[in-house]
């Protein structure tokens, strides 16, 4: 693998339960690249973020993302894996019965983090990258949609990872807002980050131009490949 390559695809098929949903799909990602999937509701993006992050097991075919090699993984190495990758999902799946502070808490001491003075700097990292710095006593639902997103944002964020996965991440906000949310995520690709973006919303694609695949009859055409 290239030095610069976080995630590699080679003749990968992607099965949906028992349903073929994507076949021989081959793929390289860079670090710092901001890549979009896009296509309509069903034609298999949030199936390769699943596969990307082994929710849904390899099925043939090689695939590797920041070390681990998706063909051989076990269980048990399944929450080192997303340890590197941040994940962001489009009902945000935060705690609603707990502050922002406590959902970010939870995170980390999920993840073996026990020193409490580099847990509250952590916190306020995060917070302060995704402009939530002053919200930590707040609880979800005193947050607009776009600062949940922030939220689930600075959540991905917490343990410093290689790879950004975002299922529909502007989905349930409005135009100005989604702008905002991709300009962070643009600003996290600079960061050295690969980011993937899975959407169907065109207006972000033309506001935040970027390399493309898009999903459609079982098949994935690459803007990068097109435009050669």
């Amino acid at each position: 693998m290239e030095l610069d390559t976080i995630i590699r695809l080679k003749n990968v098929s992607v099965f949906q339960k028992q349903t073929l949903v994507l076949a021989n799909l081959n793929l390289s990602v860079s670090k710092g690249e901001l890549l979009y999937l896009v296509g309509r509701t069903g034609s298999g993006k949030s199936s390769l973020l699943r596969t990307l992050y082994a929710e849904i097991p390899l099925a043939n075919g090689e695939a590797s993302i920041a070390g681990f090699d998706l063909a051989t993984i076990r269980r048990s190495q399944v929450a080192y894996l997303r340890r590197k990758l941040g994940i962001i999902f489009q009902d945000f799946q935060l705690l609603s019965d707990r502050t922002v502070n406590e959902n970010l808490l939870f995170v980390l001491r999920a993840t073996g983090w026990d020193d409490k003075d580099k847990i509250r700097q952590r916190i306020q990292d995060v917070l302060d990258k995704v402009g939530l710095g002053t919200k930590g006593f707040k609880m979800p639902h005193e947050l607009s949609g776009g600062e949940q997103q922030r939220l689930a944002i600075a959540r991905a964020l917490l343990n410093d990872p290689e790879v950004i996965l975002a299922d529909e991440p502007t989905g349930n906000l409005d135009p100005e807002t989604s702008e905002e949310i991709l300009s962070l995520l643009k600003e996290i690709s600079a960061t050295g980050r690969a980011v993937i973006i899975a959407t169907h919303d065109l207006n972000i694609l033309t506001k935040f131009p970027s390399r493309m695949l898009k999903f459609e009859h079982g098949k994935i055409t690459d803007s990068a490949e097109a435009a050669i």
